[in-house]
């Protein structure tokens, strides 16, 4: 997993409430197992036409949030089922945060073991950080170390994250590479389980 300190990068506004995984990647794109090409999918219901060409009006077809990293969307994204793909096509897309009011549970579970870092903030700071993006430069500071996200009018608003998935985030370790840093433990009880209780190791 990719380690996340520090992203200054495009962020795009997505004005849209109660975001679901069926709409953040479609049924239709879950044929795979694979988290790779995943991104064309991407909130493929909004971003193609019928005739598959792309709907300039959707934010990410927006030259000025094209390269976007950063989504700022309203409250409850990642709502409804709980597959994993959806946190695999935003990565795929380039998306390595999300801001918003609030996120569905298992969402926000899978999102943050995939290496996404999901920052909620009250209601009006994300509409105000909306309205930046929209009238001014769409670029956003988001410091995981400093847990803070700053704006272009210089405007700093702090967020905090869970000590353990801060952690895991800062060093780019998934759960498996978390349980591996305790090794020398594991590897200590094996051994003095061994002497306790050698039978079990015949």
């Amino acid at each position: 997993m990719e380690a996340f300190r520090r992203l200054d990068a495009v962020a795009a506004p997505l004005r849209r409430a109660s975001v679901d995984t069926d709409q953040i990647i479609p049924m239709r794109y879950l044929i795979t197992a694979s988290r790779a090409a995943l991104g064309v999918g991407l909130f493929a219901d909004w971003r193609y036409r019928q005739d598959g060409r792309e709907d300039p009006s959707f934010v990410l077809n927006q030259p000025r949030y094209r390269a976007a990293q950063i989504l700022v969307a309203d409250a409850n994204f990642g709502c409804g089922s709980s597959r994993e793909h959806a946190p695999w096509a935003l990565l795929d897309y380039g998306i390595r945060a999300l801001i918003a009011p609030s996120f569905a549970g298992i969402f926000f579970d899978n999102a943050f073991k995939n290496g996404i870092l999901l920052i909620e903030l009250a209601v009006e700071d994300v509409a105000a950080l909306m309205d930046l993006l929209e009238r001014g430069e769409p670029r956003l500071d988001v410091d995981l170390e400093a847990q803070s996200v700053t704006a272009r009018d210089g405007s700093v608003r702090p967020f905090r994250v869970d000590a353990r998935r801060r952690d895991a985030l800062l060093q780019g370790l998934d759960e498996i590479g978390m349980s591996l840093r305790m090794q020398p433990a594991i590897a200590a009880y094996q051994a003095a389980d061994r002497e306790r209780r050698p039978w079990i190791y015949r």
